[in-house]
């Protein structure tokens, strides 16, 4: 890997955390590191943590002190930070505190319990420096006790308290307590000219101090340089290394690299194989219960749709997104039911996973290249295939299911379905059909054809053809010509309707309506209240379907609460509204009644490009009128959730670019030819992490598309910048060393080069060129879809 050179103006992501794939990680008591080279009081070069917020503070930070004055501050250093290397779980970073004295500051975390590092220190002026090195560490337990220099086995060490940890800080050469305004290990450095000075130090974190001590003092011995070229090795032959015309893009790719690693866990009792987190950061990693069974969504799952995107990220790392996918198989139930998000401590959702794992698998297999894995995979994806056609999933037996919860769906904000705030509909998601499940299932099929064709069973194959066939032609019944979309259905209609106000008033106990309505409609009744009361709300309903009576009552499990109130849908239709009695409500509670509205539009719906479905006209059509057009879904930092803001509350919604969604779009784009869309899309999304990087140092769930600025929670995988679209739209596909498959020409402004284990990949803006290991190579003009291998000699 290349040496980088980035300071406090570039994209940075400075999260340390221990590398499950190298180390020991604990996935109930995680302490996770970020580097901060701006802020603090008072200011300084600090690695830092809050224990999973069992801390308010906990920093180490260095101290230099010469001829009197003390340097802390990076803005004062005679040179800046600048980052040198990162990995998952190690940070290289140089800089100048005194004029004459270069520094080499290395952290690193070997395992969930330790922070270790070394500072070299290089006297690289003419004349002598008598300079006191201090370690500084501030504590600020929520309970426990601040660090202070204490005395163990005659060696001096900093030790605090915090809840049940017990932090032991070490540091080689006969450090003493420091002499400055903070807690603090010293040591007197007199550097001759071109002379050096290397200190080793690790912070350990157990509930016993002396086994604090001892992992500290254990760790401060290791081989730090061995260490190193250990951590190295094993990201060279898993990270690609992307170097384009723009340095700002290249360390975004590459930090993104870092952190999707960063978020592997390792196997545990519930799970068998290597699963992942969601988000990595210094308040997160504790459960209190002991067991990870308390976690928050961040870190109670993997979801089929993020196992997705993780696996595009980590291209040359393949291994682990097949653990991912084993992991849903050995959660698998006889019937074929896979949960929706398998946890590390057995947490399940009890809702059937969303259907993008035969997808995952057949690009796991290279496309059928290996055959083991297919036949391995095959039967158990197969049985969750046809689980999802059962009538429970799909109650009007179309051959097209519906989600059963808006957490399946990998959009759990949308408008439609959200029923919290009060400006969304809250339609419930099981009487409505969607193109992205009808989509997903698609692809699906065609994913497990090209699996049954490669294994010979052939009946299998014209069975899922059949299947492929309705699905497909249930997504298509959806297209909106007028409107060059996809369009929401209701599950029984198959209409997708506008939506009407029917009533907006006080609370009654009784109202008449005598509404009547052409098609059949479906009722969205919310209630605007607090207190005990709307605890038990009561809505009989009372109207005619085509002339037969129909009268439905909806208690409290038909509705959805929330601060503001509560929402609920009517399980039948009506084309005559009556008579309506009310229960349980207050004389202040406000109550609404509208039909449902279908026409809603968000970014799910674009997903039948990426299955393949549209024919090429309606494909052109959903490019130009509906992704490109600047009304809709095209904005400057990627496309929106919903491209029409509902209030000034839901544009943070509204607004938020989802880069695994964004990605799945790109994807389309490339299936259909769509290359110099795919890139400008790419360049969007890559606009929003790269600000975010640069103004914050971190990763956001979403980013807003019409200013870029992070929305959401930080550091979470859904921010992360689309690494394999990326090289999905350059053209390069790296299935080994000595074996890449390119497509096309390079859309991107510059040259780009893409170099992985001595392969060397450079695309020109018309010319290709194709270096291998042992010294091959092979040019290519123009376009190029082909497949290149290199001999070993």
């Amino acid at each position: 890997m290349r040496e980088w050179n980035l300071g406090l103006n570039d994209p940075l992501h400075l999260v340390l955390a221990a590398d499950a794939r190298l180390g020991v990680v604990d996935y109930v008591d995680d302490h996770i590191w970020e580097l901060d080279m701006t802020s603090g009081e008072p200011p300084a070069l600090d690695v830092r943590t809050t224990y999973g917020l069992r801390a308010r503070l906990m920093r180490l930070f260095p101290r230099f002190s010469e001829g009197g004055k003390s340097y802390a501050n990076p803005a004062e250093f005679a040179a800046p930070p600048l980052v040198r290397r990162m990995y998952p779980n190690f940070i290289e970073i140089t800089f100048s505190p005194i004029d004459g004295l270069e520094v080499e500051a290395e952290f690193w975390v070997p395992e969930s319990h330790v922070l270790a590092g070394r500072f070299s220190v290089h006297n690289e002026s003419v004349i002598p420096h008598a300079t006191q090195f201090e370690l500084v560490g501030q504590l600020v337990p929520l309970e426990g006790e601040s660090m202070s220099v204490m005395q163990r086995l005659s060696v001096s060490t900093l030790e605090g308290k915090v809840g049940a940890l017990s932090p032991v800080l070490f540091m080689t050469g006969g450090a003493v307590s420091g002499q400055g305004p903070y807690p603090a290990l010293m040591l007197p450095l007199d550097l001759a000219p071109g002379t050096s000075r290397q200190i080793s130090w690790a912070l350990a974190s157990l509930p016993d101090p002396a086994a604090s001590f001892d992992l500290a003092r254990r760790t401060a011995a290791r081989h730090i340089d061995a260490e190193k070229t250990r951590i190295e090795l094993l990201n060279n032959s898993q990270m690609v290394d992307i170097q384009t015309g723009d340095p700002d893009w290249d360390a975004a790719l590459a930090f993104s690299q870092r952190a999707a690693f960063s978020l592997l866990m390792p196997a545990s009792e519930k799970l068998p194989h290597t699963s992942f987190v969601l988000a990595r950061d210094p308040d997160r990693g504790y459960s209190q219960a002991g067991d990870g069974s308390d976690y928050q969504r961040f870190w109670s799952g993997q979801p089929p749709l993020e196992a997705l995107y993780l696996a595009s990220l980590l291209p040359m790392a393949g291994q682990y997104a097949r653990d991912f996918l084993l992991n849903f198989l050995a959660v698998q139930e006889q019937d074929g039911f896979i949960d929706a998000k398998p946890g590390l401590a057995g947490q399940r959702t009890r809702f059937i996973a969303a259907p993008y794992l035969s997808s995952l698998s057949w690009e796991l297999s290279r496309y059928g290249k290996d055959k083991a894995w297919v036949e391995k995979t095959y039967p158990r994806l197969l049985a969750f295939f046809r689980a999802w056609f059962s009538p429970v999933r799909d109650q009007d037996q179309n051959g097209l299911p519906e989600w059963q919860h808006v957490l399946q769906t990998g959009f759990e904000e949308n408008p439609l379905f959200d029923g919290w705030h009060a400006w969304a509909q809250g339609v419930d998601i099981t009487m409505v059909q969607s193109p992205a499940l009808g989509a997903a299932l698609y692809r699906e099929a065609t994913s497990l054809i090209h699996m049954a064709e490669l294994l010979g069973k052939m009946g299998d194959a014209s069975e899922l053809r059949k299947q492929a066939a309705a699905l497909k032609q249930e997504v298509e019944s959806s297209w909106d010509s007028d409107g060059a979309f996809y369009r929401y259905a209701d599950r029984d209609t198959h209409l997708s309707q506008p939506g009407k106000l029917l009533s907006d008033r006080q609370a009654p106990t009784e109202l008449e309506l005598n509404k009547e309505f052409k098609a059949p409609v479906r009722l969205l009744i919310r209630i605007f209240g607090e207190g005990e009361a709307l605890k038990r709300p009561r809505v009989k309903i009372a109207g005619e379907i085509f002339g037969e009576q129909v009268t439905e009552t909806l208690d409290r499990h038909d509705f959805d609460f929330s601060a503001t109130g509560a929402v609920a849908t009517s399980r039948k239709l009506f084309t005559r509204l009556g008579n309506f009695e009310f229960d349980g409500l207050g004389r202040r509670d406000r109550l609404t009644i509208q039909t449902v509205d279908l026409t809603a539009a968000d970014h799910t719906l674009l997903l039948p490009l990426w299955a393949g479905i549209p024919y090429p006209p309606e494909a052109r059509a959903l490019v130009y009128r509906t992704i490109l057009n600047a009304e809709r879904f095209d904005h400057p930092f990627g496309i929106p959730a919903v491209p029409r803001v509902f209030s000034t509350e839901a544009d943070p919604v509204c607004l938020s670019v989802h880069m695994p969604w964004n990605a799945l779009i790109g994807e389309g784009l490339l299936h259909y030819g769509y290359r110099a869309e795919a890139a400008r899309l790419v360049a969007h999304g890559m606009s929003a992490v790269i600000q975010s990087l640069k103004r914050t140092n971190a990763f956001f769930r979403t980013y807003h598309a019409e200013t870029g600025a992070g929305l959401g929670e930080r550091n979470t995988l859904h921010g992360l910048a689309p690494v394999g679209l990326f090289l999905r739209t350059l053209g390069v596909e790296i299935f080994s060393p000595l074996h890449v498959r390119l497509s096309g020409e390079n859309p991107f402004p510059w040259p780009v080069t893409v170099k992985y284990r001595g392969l060397i990949v450079t695309r020109q803006l018309h010319q290709t060129e194709v270096i291998f290991p042992n010294g091959q190579s092979a040019v290519f003009d123009g376009p190029a879809n082909v497949t290149v291998n290199g001999e070993q000699e």
